[in-house]
């Protein structure tokens, strides 16, 4: 007997964890599998609603009492680059940048593993071993690009998994050598992606979340053009500053009212 599967997503949570963003919070997710026919119409929809992927699932945080992560993204027709984002570009000019097809090689994740061991050598994904590193990267239902930077002498120096949006670049993650701290080489990978946009005719490159609060997610705050989105709609972002971190029981809808509020596409089509 053929069974088909579903053709409206099922949406589920993940039970509550530590946050790897603020501390003393626990997260949770709500969350779908992205499989099918119509993986990339729903990719291409539920991220426009602030979801991420994460190799056959998407998922936004819904946690019970906090909405501090706001998804962003950069409208490439607003972003002017400052004079710090314009040296930084200009430091890394002599780089060459190389798309391929959602492969993991020997070459990525020694520079993922440097990565993880200088940056975040306590998160979540420390303890990543090779075969999960090369599901993170070639899990992918959709179309997906791995963008890698090398140096003059051909060393691989950077590299960002990339999915293409039906109206943008979703930069997936991003890792890169962290003994050049001087070359700003995660600016430059946001840099070099809204590049890619402007010339693909792409209005938006998607940064992920963004969470007031978390040092290590300030950042995206520094890029112009930027967007987040709150409350179901995608607002410029205002002063980083006017935004709250606070918790409070009443931050987040009942799950069944997230889902019911999503909009997804027709995927019979």
């Amino acid at each position: 007997m053929r069974h088909s599967l579903p053709l409206a997503p099922q949406f589920y949570v993940t039970a509550p964890q530590p946050c790897p963003y603020l501390d003393g919070r626990m997260e949770r997710k709500l969350f779908t599998a992205l499989q099918g026919d119509g993986a990339e119409k729903l990719n291409d929809a539920l991220s426009k609603q602030g979801f991420r992927r994460s190799q056959n699932v998407l998922y936004r945080p819904s946690c019970t009492d906090c909405a501090a992560c706001l998804s962003a993204r950069i409208r490439v027709s607003d972003f002017t680059p400052t004079r710090s984002q314009r040296r930084t570009h200009k430091r890394n000019a002599h780089l060459t940048r190389r798309a391929t097809s959602p492969w993991a090689t020997e070459d990525q994740y020694a520079l993922f593993r440097r990565y993880l061991d200088s940056r975040h050598a306590t998160g979540g994904m420390a303890d990543m071993d090779v075969f999960e590193f090369a599901a993170m990267i070639e899990e992918t239902p959709i179309r997906s690009r791995v963008i890698e930077y090398t140096d003059a002498e051909g060393a691989l120096i950077a590299t960002c998994l990339t999915d293409v949006l039906d109206d943008g670049l979703s930069m997936v993650y991003s890792f890169f050598d962290p003994d050049l701290h001087k070359q700003s080489l995660g600016t430059f990978i946001i840099l070099d992606h809204i590049e890619i946009a402007r010339a693909a005719g792409l209005p938006f490159v998607y940064l992920g979340y963004w969470v007031p609060g978390s040092p290590k997610m300030g950042y995206k705050a520094k890029f112009s053009g930027l967007e987040v989105y709150s409350d179901g709609v995608w607002t410029p972002m205002k002063d980083p500053d006017a935004y709250e971190a606070e918790t409070h029981p009443l931050s987040t809808d009942p799950i069944a009212e997230q889902v019911a509020n999503i909009s997804l596409p027709d995927l019979r089509k």
